[in-house]
């Protein structure tokens, strides 16, 4: 039993260390976003604010990789979970597994990135637009 659970244990860290991942991306791009916001309120330059989108994008886009990855390695776990003892080989590919979860690009979409990422597009658009109306 010591095989399946040393291999289930270094499997979970892998899925720790991506949702550790996706937490830091939502964290750092909440940050340099408001940065921005700052430097353009500052500045009473409107313009700068269109530079947010490019770091909102991106995170939206890894964040949603990391989301994908370890989808693959749940799915990774739960076949090692179901093996027999003697058949753990100790693989750490979860691609093998990238047909039983959705694509990147729909993982994109999914609901918890959504409402994160897309509330951070619709708060840039809303001071975008205030920026102009208040900074002429």
């Amino acid at each position: 039993m010591m095989k399946k659970e040393k291999h289930l244990e270094m499997i979970q860290n892998i899925i720790l260390r991506m949702a550790s991942n996706s937490f830091l991306l939502k964290s750092w791009s909440v940050i340099i976003i408001s940065a921005l916001f700052a430097l353009s309120a500052k500045e009473s330059n409107s313009n700068l604010i269109i530079v947010a989108y490019l770091p909102a994008i991106s995170f939206w886009f890894l964040d949603a990789f990391f989301l994908w990855q370890e989808r693959m390695y749940r799915k990774l776990y739960d076949a090692v979970r179901e093996r027999d003892e003697l058949t753990i080989d100790y693989s750490l590919d979860a691609y093998s597994y990238k047909k039983s979860v959705s694509s990147w690009f729909l993982t994109c979409f999914s609901k918890t990135l959504v409402i994160f990422h897309g509330t951070i597009l619709t708060t840039i658009i809303i001071v975008t637009i205030i920026l102009k109306v208040y900074c002429k």
